[in-house]
């Protein structure tokens, strides 16, 4: 029996794939992660600001709660042109490459932001103010929609087999730095400045402030390499994928037995295990990162900076969780780690709760980030390498966006709702909480009764694991 060690893992993706040098994977990596920043950055910046500022700036009228209302519904238009973006955008990074359409995506997504930063407000010019402030959050988020699923894809693509975990969970670290980032800007602004500073220039600045971010990114992608699995995928010619009438006449001609039956499969099979990971992660976001700042705050009545405070803690912490999770990911396979992992989400939902429940500042401490950490950020850290893997290089990109974008729409958009509904209706309980908690959680662990272990898969194969 040999006893020889397996070959050293080289930048390259795939054993026989395009060569890809270290430079160039370093690259693919401080793309996806400044671009997942930076939108991350930007809508937190809208949401911030359409709480604090927007009303007063954009939506000009008699009743000050009507126009926040106005202001948080032009948030929300943003949520509903990602799905849109993800599937425009990702049917057209399957055809003709990663690397040109992250380029748009972002470009389009930070070129609003910084846009809005420059609007003329209400005041100047009327009615016209939040029909461009509307317009400019469509593009931002048409852009954002095809944004985060192609830095996984890219991720996936570049990593070394045994390290992808490791790498693509820097998407998931890039949302962290956006959130906080954003956060700590509009944190000093309220601190140092008047509310009329404030409302006649200070608002504009985050949003003039992240075109240094948006340029490095640009800059960064500007010398991006194209995907090496897209490159040498065998749908692709000349940098351009062949029609599905191409691709069989070409697989039947070759007697291509992978893209013959990758032709005949039925897709909904594996959009199944991938719209339960994502709706799980995307469930457990809603209700602990937005739902829960107003259970202590409210419902506990505790102060307001606990709430937030605690937010920003945790995710500090999974600044460990994250990596360490896609590591294990890469050691024990990401099905088998999604089962563990949503296994003691489950076990720790009641006590988690009771102590947040028990209203003890060190205690809601304890109980949100080891919730938090378990339950959103340990699944997201798996789900932005999973999803890729799960499907086909045809159309990967595609239909990897438009999962994540259509459940994270539908589970964020119940969840918080859903949450603060029932616990009015028990008078405070917390039980609600844990059920929904416990709802979403299940959700991934029945996804994995109905997919394979992806770890290591050949990226280039065009059939899904399903």
């Amino acid at each position: 029996m040999s006893t020889s060690a397996p070959p050293p893992d080289t930048g390259t993706a795939e054993a026989g794939q395009a060569e890809r040098s270290t430079s160039d994977l370093t690259r693919a990596a401080m793309s996806g992660w400044l671009g997942t920043a930076l939108e991350f950055m930007d809508f937190q910046l809208y949401s911030l600001a359409a709480g604090l500022v927007f009303g007063q700036l954009f939506f000009v009228g008699d009743s000050a709660a009507l126009a926040v209302v106005a202001a948080m519904a032009t948030y929300a238009v943003g949520y509903v042109a990602r799905p849109v973006g993800a599937w425009y955008f990702g049917r057209l990074g399957d055809r003709v490459g990663r690397t040109k359409v992250l380029f748009i995506t972002i470009a389009l997504m930070g070129g609003s932001t910084t846009l809005i930063g420059a609007l003329p407000t209400a005041h100047d010019i009327g009615i016209l103010a939040p029909i461009l402030l509307v317009v400019l959050r469509l593009g931002q988020g048409f852009g954002a929609g095809a944004e985060i699923s192609g830095a996984g894809v890219m991720l996936a693509e570049y990593a070394p087999r045994r390290r992808r975990g490791v790498i693509a969970s820097l998407v998931a670290l890039g949302t962290n730095c956006g959130t906080l980032g954003a956060s700590a800007i509009w944190g000093i602004l309220v601190a140092v400045m008047s509310e009329e500073q404030l409302l006649s220039w200070g608002w504009r600045i985050p949003f003039l402030g992240s075109a240094v971010i948006l340029l490095v990114a640009v800059w960064i992608r500007f010398r991006l390499k194209e995907s090496p699995v897209f490159e040498e995928s065998s749908h692709v010619s000349d940098g351009v994928a062949l029609s599905t009438a191409e691709v069989r006449a070409k697989a039947e001609r070759e007697n291509d037995t992978q893209m013959l039956e990758a032709l005949e499969q039925k897709k909904w099979r594996a959009l199944v295990p991938a719209f339960l990971l994502r709706f799980g992660q995307a469930g457990n976001s809603g209700i602990l990162q937005t739902y829960m700042v107003s259970f202590i705050t409210v419902t506990l009545a505790m102060s307001a900076s606990v709430g937030t405070t605690v937010v920003i803690v945790s995710s500090l912490c999974a600044f460990v969780t994250v990596p360490v999770v896609g590591a294990l990911g890469d050691r024990f396979g990401r099905r088998r780690m999604y089962q563990v992992m949503s296994v003691i989400s489950l076990v720790l939902i009641v006590p988690t709760m009771m102590l947040i429940a028990g209203a003890d500042v060190p205690k809601v401490f304890v109980g949100y980030i080891v919730m938090h950490n378990v339950s959103v950020m340990a699944l997201a850290s798996l789900e932005n390498l999973t999803l890729p893997e799960i499907f086909g290089s045809r159309h990967r990109y595609a239909a990897t966006g438009v999962i994540r974008e259509i459940a994270a729409m539908i589970a964020t958009g119940i969840g918080p709702v859903v949450a603060a509904a029932w616990v009015a209706a028990t008078t405070g309980s917390w039980i609600p909480v844990a059920v929904l908690l416990g709802f979403f959680t299940l959700c991934p662990l029945i996804g994995t009764l109905f997919m394979p272990e992806v770890a290591g898969r050949d990226l280039r194969d065009p059939r899904n694991a399903v």
